[in-house]
């Protein structure tokens, strides 16, 4: 596996960005066609709300792949964590447009009424302090409290995965799965480190707990 990283170190940061918009112009190409089905505000919500666990639970594969297969993807950790938060906000922005019409009384009952909002919007405000610190300056002026701020990440996913569990009122294979997949990388903290893949990492920085 460590093969791997000579040909990572090539990889510009900027590629990780391009892919991870892929996800969002498929979304508009699809919306352009017609082809979002019966409802197409909800598959803009859901397919935005799950490309955000996604970006997350890759930002958090990051040390695990780093400690037990000694491959190096932390240059690109900050790019997935600000794509998976800028996800979110999508995802967020498009139920208080599309399905609330930015009525506030309306998104208030509709919180009230369904209360696995309060896990997304828990999971998307714990986002924020940590997007707001994925740069040079935040760790230099944070110091050993920036890795335990971004441990909160790992709260976030949790969060976010309850949030999916309950959205679909029944059990599904997916949310399961990927609810699986955070419970796992949760675990992984639990294993003795091993020495650190070699490289500045600091720099690039994001959701590194």
């Amino acid at each position: 596996m460590q093969r791997l990283n000579p040909w990572l170190r090539k990889v510009p940061e900027w590629a990780v960005w391009a892919l991870g918009a892929l996800p969002l112009a498929l979304l508009v190409w699809d919306g352009v066609q017609g082809a979002l089905g019966v409802d197409p505000v909800a598959m803009i919500e859901h397919r935005l709300g799950r490309t955000a666990i996604y970006l997350l639970i890759a930002s958090l594969a990051v040390t695990p792949l780093m400690r037990l297969a000694r491959v190096n993807v932390v240059p690109f950790r900050r790019a997935l964590g600000l794509l998976a938060f800028s996800y979110a906000v999508l995802h967020l922005g498009a139920w208080a447009v599309f399905d609330m019409g930015l009525l506030w009384g309306q998104i208030l009952r509709d919180i009230a009424k369904r209360p696995y909002l309060l896990f997304g919007a828990g999971a998307l405000l714990l986002m924020l302090p940590l997007a707001l610190t994925s740069n040079a300056a935040s760790i230099r002026w944070l110091g050993p409290r920036w890795k335990a701020l971004h441990r909160a990440a790992y709260a976030a996913a949790s969060l976010a995965a309850l949030h999916w569990l309950w959205v679909g009122k029944v059990w599904q294979a997916k949310p399961i799965l990927w609810s699986g997949a955070i419970l796992l990388l949760l675990a992984l903290r639990l294993l003795p480190r091993r020495r650190a893949v070699r490289g500045d990492a600091r720099k690039n920085r994001f959701m590194s707990a």
